[in-house]
C-alpha cells in the first residue's frame, strides 16, 4: 500500500488480517473533504477491494471529527462551470463499486461531505459525542453528494427535510433512534467496538457477505417486486459456493466454519 498525504491506512488493523483501516488526516480542518483526500479515499478503498485478504473496511476520522464537511476553501469562488469541471463528484460515484463491507466509526463532527461520506459506508456506528448534520444551507447552498437523497432513504422525509432546511446538527443518539446509525457507543471505545463488529463480519462466508450486500442496497434502488426477486437469485446464486457446503456441514457437525472466500 501507499502512502498518502491526507489518510492513513492500515492492514491487518489490530493485528486482524481481514481488517483495514482508512483514517481521515487532516486534522487542522477537522478532516475537510478536498478533491485530493477524496481521491485518495478512492484510491485506498480500490486497493484493499483488491487485495484476497481484507474482507472488512473500517473508515474513520479523529476524536474531534470523523469529516466536517468539504473544504470551503476550495469551493467558495467557484462557478457551475468550476464544479461540473471538478472531478470530485466522479470521484464520489465510484463509492458504490466497492463490494467489500465498510463500516463509517465516527467520532466528533460528521458534518456535510462528512456526513455523506459515513452514510455511503454500510454501517455507521457512532460514539456518543458524533453530530451529524447537513449544514450547507447556512452557508447558501445545499447538499451535493447524497444529503438530500441519503438522508431521506435513511430516516424518512419529514426527519430529513427538518436536517437539511434548517442545517441543525443530530446527536448520536438522535441519528440512532431516527434510524442514520446502527449502535451508538462510548466515544472511548469507539474504534474497540467497531472493530469487534468488523471481526464477527470477517469471521462470515466472505461471498455471502458480498452478494447480502448487494441484495441490502438493491432495496434502495427498486421495487419490493424486483427486490425480492433479486434477493433469491443472490440466495440460489450462494449454493455454488464452497463457502456455503463449508458453512453447513460446519453448522451440522457443530463446529466453527472455517471459511475462505470461495
Amino acid at each position: 500500500m501507499k502512502n498518502f498525504e491526507n489518510i492513513l491506512v492500515t492492514k491487518n488493523y489490530l493485528d486482524h488480517r481481514h481488517i483495514a483501516l482508512i483514517q481521515l488526516n487532516r486534522p487542522k480542518v477537522l478532516n475537510a473533504l478536498s478533491t485530493d483526500l477524496m481521491k485518495e479515499v478512492v484510491e485506498a478503498l480500490f486497493s484493499l477491494e483488491d487485495d484476497k485478504e481484507i474482507r472488512v473496511i473500517i473508515l474513520t476520522g479523529n476524536d474531534r471529527a470523523f469529516a466536517a464537511g468539504a473544504d470551503i476553501g476550495q469551493m467558495a469562488e467557484a462557478t457551475p462551470i468550476d464544479q461540473i469541471n471538478d472531478n470530485r463528484f466522479r470521484t464520489w460515484k465510484q463509492l458504490p463499486l466497492i463490494t467489500k463491507p465498510i463500516i463509517a466509526a465516527v467520532n466528533g463532527f460528521a458534518l456535510g461531505g462528512g456526513c455523506e461520506l459515513a452514510m455511503s459506508c454500510d454501517i455507521i456506528i457512532a460514539g456518543d459525542s458524533a453530530r451529524f448534520g447537513q449544514p450547507e444551507i447556512k452557508i447558501g447552498t445545499i447538499p451535493g453528494a447524497g444529503g438530500t437523497q441519503r438522508l431521506t432513504r435513511a430516516i424518512g422525509k419529514s426527519k430529513a427535510m427538518l436536517a437539511v432546511l434548517t442545517g441543525d446538527m443530530m446527536s448520536a443518539y438522535e441519528a440512532e433512534k431516527a434510524g442514520l446509525v446502527a449502535r451508538v457507543v462510548p466515544a472511548e471505545t469507539l474504534m474497540q467496538e467497531t472493530f469487534e463488529v468488523a471481526k464477527i463480519i470477517s469471521n462470515r462466508a466472505p461471498v455471502a457477505v458480498k452478494l447480502a450486500k448487494e441484495a441490502v442496497n438493491m432495496a434502495y434502488e427498486t421495487s419490493l417486486k424486483d427486490g425480492m426477486e433479486y434477493e433469491r437469485r443472490n440466495f440460489y446464486l450462494t449454493f455454488s459456493s464452497k463457502d456455503q457446503k463449508e458453512g453447513m456441514r460446519a453448522f451440522l457437525e457443530k463446529r466453527e466454519a472455517n471459511y475462505e472466500g470461495l
